[in-house]
């Protein structure tokens, strides 16, 4: 039958320990890169499938990059109507 022994013990005690600790220090560091990385490329990802679905910023052929147009509406003439309707006397019923 096999038995542990107190050193084999302690050695995989102290493998553990060492291979979290030190996952927990290069995490710390190069987390936020790896995030940083996996975000620019999630962003992309769904630029591309807005792309493909909405056919991506549609420029008009005579607008050049830098300039600006303003397109105004037509004024309309809509007049208000003063003639709200007819008034309506309610008394109250108690």
């Amino acid at each position: 039958m096999l038995e542990a022994s107190l050193s084999g013990v302690l050695k995989t005690v102290l493998i553990v320990l060492l291979v979290y600790f030190g996952l927990k220090i290069l995490l710390r560091y190069f987390g936020p890169i790896l995030l940083k990385y996996f975000m620019k490329r999630m962003g992309r990802k769904f630029e591309q499938q807005f792309n493909q679905q909405f056919g991506g910023a549609q420029e008009k052929p005579g607008n050049k990059k830098g300039n600006v147009t303003v397109d105004k509406k037509a004024k309309s003439s809509r007049r208000s109507n003063k003639k709200v309707g007819e008034y309506i006397d309610y008394e109250e019923i108690d």
